[in-house]
C-alpha cells in the first residue's frame, strides 16, 4: 500500500508550509521571553512542567498515540474525549491529521513514503518534514475512517489552534504574562521537541532488541522525556501493544498509568506484545 505518487518526491521538490513555519518561529521566539526576570516565577515553571505532563503525557503519549492511533486499550467515551482534548492542547496539529500521519509512518517506516523518513537525516526526521507539504497528508482521510465522522474529533481537529489561543487567554487571567510565557510558549517548545525526538533520535541512537525493516531503536533518554515512548524499537515490533517498555529496566510510566486505569476499571481490552500484530 503506497501513497499515490508516481515516484518519490525529494524534500527540495516539496512546497514550503509557511503557516507552520511562521507558527513554529513565533512559538520559539515567545519562549525566549522566559529569560526576562519579570516573566520568571516558580509557579510559572511548575505550571509548565505540569502542563508538559498533561498535554505531552496524558494527551499525546497516552491519548493520541497509544489509545487513538494504535487502539491498544479502551476507556469510557468521556475519558477518551478528555485525553484527546489534552492532546489538542499540545498544539501539534489536528487530532485526525496527527493520527493519520502516524499510521502512515508505521506503514512505510523509513522509506520514501514515510513523511519523516530518518534516512533523509536527523534534521528532516526531527522537524524539517513539517515545514513542507508532504504527500503523506493525502493519506490521512483513508487512514482515519474509524474517527473522522465523530463530531468531537472533527471539532478538535478543526479548532485546535483557536483552542490554544483561548487557553492562553485563560492562563493570562489566572497568572498574567509569566503564565502565558511558561504555560504556552516554553511548554509547547518542550513538548514539541520531546515528541519530535521520537521521530529522530529513536531512529538514530540506542539499541535494537528486535529485527525490523527500519531504523527504530530503544533510546533511554527519549523514554525519560516522553513518558515511555523512547522504547521505539519495541513499539515498532509490537505497534498495538499498550506496553512499550518490555524489559524490566525499560521504564514506561505511561504503561504504569494504563495499569492504574485497569485497576480502577477504567481501561479494558488492553493489548500486550503477545497479542499485538507485528
Amino acid at each position: 500500500m503506497t501513497i499515490a505518487t508516481e515516484r518519490p518526491v525529494e524534500p527540495n521538490q516539496l512546497k514550503k508550509s509557511w503557516p507552520f513555519i511562521i507558527v513554529l518561529a513565533v512559538v520559539h521566539v515567545g519562549a525566549l521571553f522566559a529569560l526576562l526576570p519579570s516573566n520568571f516565577s516558580w509557579a510559572a515553571v511548575g505550571l509548565a512542567l505540569f502542563l508538559h505532563w498533561v498535554t505531552g503525557g496524558l494527551g499525546i503519549t497516552l491519548g493520541w498515540h497509544r489509545m487513538l492511533t494504535h487502539r491498544s486499550f479502551q476507556v469510557p467515551k468521556p475519558l477518551e474525549y478528555f485525553l484527546a482534548f489534552c492532546g489538542t492542547l499540545a498544539c501539534e496539529g489536528g487530532v485526525i491529521w496527527w493520527v493519520g500521519l502516524h499510521r502512515n509512518h508505521h506503514m512505510h517506516s523509513d522509506t520514501d513514503n514515510d513523511q519523516h523518513n530518518s534516512n533523509r537525516g536527523f534534521w528532516w526526521s526531527h522537524m524539517g518534514w513539517m515545514m513542507h507539504e508532504t504527500p503523506a497528508a493525502s493519506e490521512v482521510e483513508r487512514l482515519t475512517k474509524d474517527m473522522r465522522d465523530d463530531p468531537v474529533y472533527q471539532f478538535l481537529d478543526n479548532y485546535f489552534f483557536p483552542i490554544q489561543i483561548a487557553f492562553g487567554a485563560l492562563l493570562f487571567l489566572v497568572g498574567g504574562w509569566s503564565f502565558v510565557v511558561w504555560g504556552i510558549f516554553v511548554r509547547l517548545v518542550l513538548v514539541y521537541h520531546c515528541t519530535w525526538f521520537v521521530n529522530s533520535a529513536t531512529h538514530k541512537f540506542g539499541y535494537q532488541t528486535y529485527e525490523s525493516d527500519d531504523n527504530s531503536t530503544n533510546c533511554w533518554w527519549v523514554a525519560m522525556l516522553t513518558y515511555g515512548e523512547g522504547w521505539h524499537n519495541n513499539h515498532h515490533a509490537f505497534p498495538q501493544s499498550a506496553r512499550h517498555g518490555i524489559q524490566w529496566w525499560e521504564i514506561d510510566t505511561t504503561w504504569m498509568l494504563i495499569q492504574l486505569f485497569q485497576t480502577l476499571g477504567l481501561a479494558s481490552k488492553v493489548r500486550l506484545p503477545a497479542e499485538s500484530k507485528v
